[in-house]
């Protein structure tokens, strides 16, 4: 990880920053320098690349839902997992929260496993549940 790049992610941690001016900053130091291959999921031909993962619910009564997350996010959200202090990390353990096998997560394989995500609900009261990405 960058020098850069980890500052921005301890300022959005700190909460100096939000988690769109980090997307910001983290898509402009990657078109600030040369993208490294391995560092950036390829999509296959004929593929677009992943942006959003997208939450969308209906219900019979009305209610709707609409949630875009930048895939970007969920990459950051990933990195800041190695940032927490063991003291907290431990503390979620004994609530029933392991975040140890994240740090080891390559985000790249998480991009290429969320492009199979699909789920779809539609209940018998005619609420309708959509997640997958774009």
């Amino acid at each position: 990880m960058t020098n850069d790049r980890r500052k921005i992610l301890e300022m959005l941690a700190e909460g100096k920053i939000n988690a769109d001016d980090a997307d910001r900053l983290l898509a402009k130091i990657q078109n600030d320098r040369p993208v490294d291959p391995s560092e950036e999921a390829r999509p296959t031909p004929g593929q677009r690349p992943l942006k959003y993962l997208r939450v969308l619910v209906n219900s019979d009564d009305g209610d709707k839902v609409n949630i875009r997350v930048p895939i970007a996010l969920v990459r950051t959200g990933l990195m800041l997992t190695t940032m927490i202090p063991a003291a907290a990390s431990d503390e979620l353990e004994k609530k029933g929260v392991d975040l140890s096998g994240l740090s080891s997560l390559d985000g790249n394989e998480l991009v290429e496993a969320l492009r199979e995500l699909n789920v779809d609900v539609d209940s018998a009261n005619g609420d309708t549940v959509r997640v997958f990405c774009e």
